[in-house]
């Protein structure tokens, strides 16, 4: 053979080697990048809340504490209604009663992702070393605050971490649960600015840290059942049952957390009848109709006992802030005219279960006052004719995962009032699973895998 021959050869076997190996290098290069990192934020009551003097855990727990109590101050200054409650940690499993099996609430997605997803949880402060890949951080925060307040905070904390880390550029995808969907979507449309005071338009500064946002059964238009709470309050053990050893939440205590208003229904968004089953319009973010319909926290006849003659001043004034925040959170939520969106929405959800969808106000002239109705029990009108509770279910209760309706997690009724952009979403899944358990459900975890890490599929 000849000299030239073997150069040939020869030069075309070190070609190959050298592509071998940077195809190998690429390849590493790529395992080593790994996924990218989680940020989980869980919704309304889904964080620990410990009095920060004493340690003493407040929330959750079975049995009330004597000393602390869930009430933030009252006052118009909104910003300044603190207490001594911090959020420590997300709500990983709750045990109401020893003779029970715990309920698991954020324990088995923290699990499943690093059992089945192959990330590692690390911590906020102390970032995993030589390394960001393959990690979730949780987000705990108090929910009973603003939640302009609490995704500024988030911006901050993501901030901070990727200085720690030394990645400028870094990346991260939510997984948002409920309520902290909002708060992911404000702090990625208005990044660490507070509420604009003119008509909103967002900047999606905040973008730039995120990737992907997957929305696990958020209000992205509200839910009705928010305001049965702000009414009726909450009991944990359900049948409508609020035992005093047991720690629930009642309306005085909603009346003080701003958070809670933030997830009424939207403005154009809340369906309501009259006693003739006729669409009737309500301003829930005035609180003269509050008053009209006998809502108000100073017309109950427990005020007295319940807050102090300074808290009962207080009440209207901080009201009436409240709403209007409120008003203006979701109207900056609501407000995107871009075709364009720097970051990528997913939207999971259930739309297989009774879900509060509307409500019926009946006028008791006997007794002076409205009636407000949540739930589709029969009732007579004024004139004696009987209304069957089969006539208000389809009425009352919309499909959707016992919490949210589909119509608000896929913000439909801002769609269709021509805000196509209001949420802008990729895709959408529904599976069939009650509110609290979208995060443990397996085929929704399943597709939350592939979605977050789509290069492991092939």
């Amino acid at each position: 053979m000849k000299i030239s021959s073997l150069v040939t050869i020869g030069r075309l076997f070190l070609c190959l080697i050298f592509l071998s190996t940077a195809a190998g290098a690429q390849t590493a290069a790529k395992v080593s990048e790994g996924k990218t990192p989680i940020i989980v934020i869980p919704g309304l009551t889904g964080s620990e809340l410990v009095n920060s003097k004493t340690g003493e855990e407040v929330w959750f727990k079975a049995r009330r504490a004597k000393d602390d109590d869930l009430r933030l101050p009252i006052s118009p200054n909104l910003a300044r209604n603190r207490d001594d409650l911090v959020a420590r940690d997300i709500i990983r499993s709750v045990k109401v009663f020893k003779f029970l099996p715990e309920t698991e609430i954020y324990e088995r997605l923290i699990d499943a992702l690093e059992t089945r997803g192959g990330y590692k949880e690390g911590t906020w402060n102390s970032p995993p070393k030589g390394g960001y890949q393959d990690t979730v951080y949780v987000f705990p925060y108090d929910w009973r605050r603003d939640n302009v307040e609490t995704s500024r905070l988030l911006v901050r904390r993501i901030e901070a971490l990727k200085r720690r880390l030394g990645k400028p550029n870094l990346k991260f995808n939510i997984v948002a649960h409920s309520m902290g969907g909002l708060i992911a979507r404000y702090a990625a449309m208005y990044g660490n600015v507070d509420l604009p005071t003119g008509a909103p338009k967002p900047t999606w500064t905040g973008a730039k840290h995120f990737d992907k946002i997957f929305l696990l059964g958020t209000p992205n238009e509200g839910a009705v059942s928010s305001l049965n709470s702000l009414l009726n309050g909450f009991s944990y053990i359900g049948g409508g049952l609020n035992l005093p050893f047991i720690q629930n939440l009642s309306r005085f205590d909603f009346f003080s957390i701003p958070s809670i208003y933030q997830v009424l229904p939207h403005e154009g968004c809340l369906l309501a009848y009259d006693e003739n089953l006729k669409p009737i319009t309500i301003d829930l973010y005035d609180p003269a109709v509050w008053e009209k319909y006998g809502w108000s926290i100073w017309q109950d006849e427990d005020v007295t006992k319940k807050f102090t003659p300074l808290e009962q001043r207080n009440a209207l004034p901080y009201f009436t802030a409240v709403l209007n925040r409120a008003k203006r959170f979701q109207a900056a939520l609501d407000a995107n005219t871009s075709e364009k969106i720097p970051v990528s929405f997913y939207v999971m959800g259930a739309d297989c279960k009774e879900t509060q969808n509307a409500l019926v106000l009946v006028r008791d002239e006997k007794k002076g006052r409205w009636e407000t109705l949540f739930k589709p029990d029969s009732f007579t009108r004024s004139d004696g004719s009987k209304v069957d509770s089969d006539v208000l279910k389809p009425l009352l209760l919309a499909l959707g995962d016992s919490v949210v309706t589909k119509r608000s997690l896929g913000a439909e009724t801002l769609v269709s009032n021509g805000k196509k952009n209001a949420l802008p979403i990729v895709s959408e899944m529904f599976q069939c699973e009650g509110h609290s358990k979208l995060v443990t459900n397996l085929e929704i975890q399943d597709k939350l895998f592939l979605l977050l890490n789509p290069a492991a599929a092939n």
